[in-house]
This record gives structure tokens, C-alpha cells and sequence, in this order.
């Protein structure tokens, strides 16, 4: 499936393809936000799209991507399993746990947690 706009909840999701390509640049994720302005009000990226680096926060590339969307006042959800991730790095953890307790950039183990949280900020 290609990337496309989901109604979920209410609400217009960018549900973007797991096998679509990786999220490696900011230009990645900026193109991700000029797909998400044809309706969308949140990106749902699947984590394996997301380079390595996004998860390495030494590099910085979670916080830049994560910035752009809020700058553009987009909801960012990163969709899958990213346990090995978070075991290996307690910022990460942190950065999961704080994210998830605010509006803008949720870490969801499916789409229908996504759902669930969509509903809960409706």
C-alpha cells in the first residue's frame, strides 16, 4: 500500500507504507509533511522507516525531525515495536516516555494504539 490519507477516529491520518521508503534526511521527513498537507493532521511513520540514527539520540536526528513537525503544527506517531531500542539507551526512554505524556509526537506499538491515543486527544 502507498503511503495515503486515512480518516481514523475522526481525525485525517498520513498512514505511511512499511515498505515505503526510509526517513533517512530531514528532507525525508519534510516531504512526509508536504504529503500530510493535503488533509492530514498527524503522520503515522512506521519505525522501521526511521534510520537508525533517529533512535542513536547522540546524533540529534530524532530531535531535528521531531522539530519539523512541530513546527508545521503536525501530530508525529512512530508506529511499531522500537523495545530493542529503548533497552539499550535510557534517554530514549526518556524521550519515549516524555513524548508520550504530550500532543505532538506519540510512540505507539500499532495503529490501533494510535486509535486509542487519537481518541484520548479528541
Amino acid at each position: 500500500m502507498p503511503d495515503e490519507i486515512q480518516e481514523r477516529v475522526g481525525m485525517q491520518v498520513l498512514v505511511c507504507d512499511p515498505t515505503g521508503p526510509m526517513v533517512a534526511t530531514e528532507q525525508d521527513a519534510l516531504d512526509l509533511i508536504g504529503a500530510a498537507f493535503l488533509g492530514a493532521q498527524v503522520v503515522a511513520v512506521p519505525a522501521n522507516r526511521l534510520d537508525e540514527r533517529f533512535f542513536s539520540l547522540g546524533t540529534r536526528f530524532a530531535g531535528d525531525v521531531m522539530q519539523k513537525f512541530v513546527n508545521y503544527r503536525l501530530r508525529l506517531a512512530v508506529v511499531g515495536d522500537i523495545s530493542a531500542h529503548v533497552a539499550e539507551s535510557s534517554a530514549l526512554r526518556a524521550l519515549v516516555h516524555e513524548s508520550n505524556q504530550g500532543g505532538h509526537v506519540w510512540f505507539v506499538p500499532d495503529l490501533d494504539a494510535l486509535d486509542d491515543r487519537l481518541r484520548a486527544a479528541a
